[in-house]
């Protein structure tokens, strides 16, 4: 006689019992947890922004207006502050960093390279306030006594190093970051450039290649795509970073041209401002800036992906 059909219910049980769906279950669960506190993140910054978001609407973005006093708020000096800062930052650390990737990974013997890279974790795992202190009694006094006046000097005919010399401001604020950047780049980039197969670099040699053009023609495109993501991970880092440049950036709501000059961020304006935000209104300012922040590092993360995606394809056309 045929054995009766098992139910539904009696199937999921033994699938549970034998392992394979508890921990696609458990997996999925952990997986789902991450976008469910994404939502939640943005829910609340959404909901709790509505007041400035009805009286200002889109106008907020395109605002240089921040008056607490009569409540009158715009996002626009501190959203170019931000980007400014950070991408300045990048361009400072991005090619230093990779440099030092190239030369632990591939030119350094196997002693100095995981010396140097312990020092580098060490780097970064050193809270940002302790950056923000260093600067602040090294950085700013170097800044204002020696390297200001002097691009001031040779480079003031364009208007990017013009106007009086503080010592804090976009300038100060992005080598800061850019110290504080560079020791994400350089692990991440390492480690990729670890990864390349070992049969690339012998074949390129072995094609009469020297250790140089192996390692440029042949090593660094091969893990391009970890090095994109590390650049994009030290962007991460600088768009969010708060008490560092808190410190440094001289805290003025205003957009100069000049890089010499104060600015501010978002993240430092939220961090400064908000347990001073005694009306609903000036709280709800402070919680769309903060939502424009997170909306800001979504469209990068974004970009990131679909850069790496199209570095990947043309790669695989290429091959």
């Amino acid at each position: 006689m045929a054995a009766p059909p098992q139910s539904a219910a009696r199937k999921f049980v033994k699938r549970l019992q034998d392992g394979d769906q508890a921990a696609h279950l458990i997996t999925l669960i952990f997986a789902t947890s991450v976008f469910l506190v994404t939502v939640f993140l943005v829910y609340e910054l959404w909901m709790n922004s509505s007041p400035t978001r009805a009286k200002f609407g889109f106008g907020f973005l395109f605002s240089k207006n921040w008056d607490p006093v009569n409540e009158q708020f715009g996002a626009l000096p501190f959203i170019y502050g931000t980007v400014v800062t950070s991408l300045l930052a990048l361009l400072i650390a991005v090619p230093l960093a990779l440099g030092a990737a190239i030369f632990l990974a591939e030119l350094a013997t196997p002693k100095l390279s995981n010396s140097c890279t312990f020092l580098i974790e060490l780097l970064a795992a050193v809270p940002s306030v302790i950056y923000g202190l260093l600067a602040w009694f090294t950085l700013v006094p170097v800044m204002r006594q020696y390297v200001e006046p002097f691009l001031k000097k040779t480079l003031g005919f364009s208007p990017l190093f013009q106007g009086t010399v503080y010592g804090v401001g976009y300038l100060t604020a992005s080598i800061i970051l850019a110290a504080m950047t560079f020791p994400f780049i350089i692990s991440i980039s390492r480690e990729s450039l670890l990864a390349v197969p070992r049969e690339q670099r012998e074949a390129a040699l072995a094609l009469g290649a020297t250790k140089w053009e192996s390692t440029w023609q042949v090593v660094v495109p091969y893990a391009r795509l970890g090095i994109i993501g590390s650049i994009f991970l030290g962007l991460a880092r600088a768009l969010g970073e708060t008490m560092a440049v808190t410190m440094v950036i001289g805290n003025d709501p205003s957009i100069h041209a000049s890089l010499l000059a104060p600015g501010y961020t978002i993240a430092a304006a939220i961090a400064n401002e908000f347990s001073e935000a005694t009306g609903a209104m000036y709280q709800s300012a402070l919680v769309e800036l903060g939502l424009v922040l997170f909306l800001i590092t979504i469209i990068l993360n974004a970009s990131a992906q679909l850069l790496i995606i199209a570095t990947t394809g043309k790669g695989s056309k290429r091959e």
